[in-house]
């Protein structure tokens, strides 16, 4: 039977310390930006529900489907920033793109565009490329650090 009188939490004597330590290390090296995380995920939900939220999914229906795929676009890197961030990084750019063009879609995809649909994505396209371009610059200064 096992000895289980020892004081809880102090593993100073464990044989593996050195290496549980070096991988908490690694492990908490990679979540940098552990902030993104949450507000990516958000912005890309609000986008995807925003036709319904701000009343125009029956006047422009290819705003409404172009804003229901971008949301879940975002909202599913925001998931990957979450699962495995290393590999999600790296497509930080390309959600900054997709925040330039959350912010031109709709003059590009409806037809006359009232001013809830312009400011609805103006916005959300504005701090989605926001957190890219944050995300970008964490990654670029991790870069240059290792």
């Amino acid at each position: 039977m096992a000895d289980v009188s020892r004081a809880k939490g102090d593993i100073t004597g464990h044989p593996d310390v050195s290496e549980m330590r070096e991988r908490y290390a690694r492990m908490m090296d990679a979540r940098d930006v552990v902030f993104l995380d949450g507000p990516v995920l958000l912005a890309g939900l609000y986008f995807a529900i925003s036709p319904w939220v701000v009343h125009f999914s029956g006047t422009s229906p290819n705003l409404m489907v172009n804003n229901l795929v971008l949301g879940i676009a975002i909202a599913l890197l925001g998931i990957g920033l979450t699962t495995a961030p290393r590999r999600m990084y790296s497509l930080c750019w390309a959600m900054s793109a997709i925040g330039v063009w959350m912010i031109i879609s709709p003059w590009v995809v409806a037809r006359g565009p009232d001013i809830g649909m312009i400011v609805n994505n103006v916005v959300v396209g504005a701090v989605t490329c926001l957190f890219g371009l944050i995300a970008a610059g964490m990654v670029m200064r991790k870069g240059r650090e290792t």
